[in-house]
């Protein structure tokens, strides 16, 4: 049988309806500026405040820049498209796309562990923890999170068959597993190095976060009752982004693979490459007293300022 080699790929997005992609291009660029906002926000206050340069912290940043590098890599296009009728993306460009998502959400992944890791010596060795989470040893950590993430980005692509017989991709963006659908011939063997690769990125790092807070818990539960809720607090924003990106991502990337539930896919990925990422700064920001405070005395130190001036004026 004769079959067209596809050269571009085409995005279907979310309707035709117009009036309602117009909604929804302004519902995402608002989203996409709050997004902006509260992560170099966060980025900003503690680089600013020196009592906020520790291991945590250090780790919050690079959680806030990957947020950033996520919601790029996926907004800007969708909103073009959203105005546009014509959605058509070059197999070089989506190829491009698919590996910076997979990078980026690898990344965040592994970054979330490093960051449980950090909360369990914190918690179970305190004692222990300007030693076990010096810089050189926080650094290295953040960088083997790069690098391995970039390895599981990579080494799929080379591997999965690169021939696609169909244009039609039923996603906002180009995600691995609805491109996976449009090879040529069977997808199966392409769809069980996903699902390989996605389940080392997903489930190895929740384990390591699993034992992490199973420990944690048990240390706090050994402590008095008035320092357990000082102790856990520290946790609770960590366990809510913890919840949210890796039960959004494990629906994606190992849920059933049918045609049946590709819209579904596409609507859940929303939550951890749009909403995750605007969420992540209020959450940790609204939980944590420290990074509340550093930001309602700059806001506050801001305003001090602007009134000052028009004062003097």
């Amino acid at each position: 049988m004769n079959r067209t080699i596809v050269t571009e790929l085409v995005l279907l997005g979310f309707t035709n309806n117009m009036k309602i992609n117009f909604l929804l291009f302004f519902v995402f660029l608002v989203i996409y500026i709050v997004t902006i906002f509260g992560n170099v926000l966060i980025i900003c206050i503690i680089l600013v405040h020196p009592h906020l340069r520790v291991p945590m912290y250090f780790f919050l940043t690079n959680l806030s820049f990957i947020d950033l590098c996520t919601i790029s890599c996926a907004v800007p296009r969708l909103l073009i498209d959203l105005l546009s009728t014509q959605r058509t993306i070059s197999l070089i460009a989506c190829g491009a796309q698919i590996i910076l998502l997979l990078w980026i959400g690898a990344n965040e992944c592994w970054l979330l562990a490093v960051m449980a890791l950090d909360r369990y010596v914190a918690i179970c060795h305190p004692l222990h923890y300007p030693t076990v989470m010096r810089w050189s040893v926080c650094r290295g950590l953040a960088i083997f999170a790069c690098v391995f993430s970039f390895t599981y980005a990579f080494f799929p692509s080379l591997m999965m068959q690169s021939t696609l017989c169909y244009n039609k991709v039923n996603h906002f963006a180009c995600d691995p597993v609805s491109v996976t659908k449009l090879a040529c011939g069977d997808t199966h063997d392409n769809q069980i190095v996903t699902f390989f690769f996605s389940f080392v990125s997903i489930f190895f790092p929740f384990i390591i976060i699993l034992v992490s807070y199973s420990c944690i818990i048990i240390s706090i539960l050994k402590i008095s009752t008035s320092g357990r809720s000082k102790a856990f607090s520290t946790c609770t924003s960590h366990i809510t982004v913890v919840a949210f990106y890796f039960g959004t991502g494990t629906v994606t990337y190992l849920g059933p693979s049918t045609e049946a539930s590709s819209n579904l896919l596409k609507y859940v990925s929303i939550f951890y490459v749009i909403i995750s990422p605007m969420l992540n700064p209020f959450i940790y920001s609204l939980n944590n007293r420290e990074v509340k405070g550093a930001i309602v005395k700059k806001l506050y130190g801001i305003a001090l300022c602007h009134h000052t001036g028009k004062v003097s004026s």
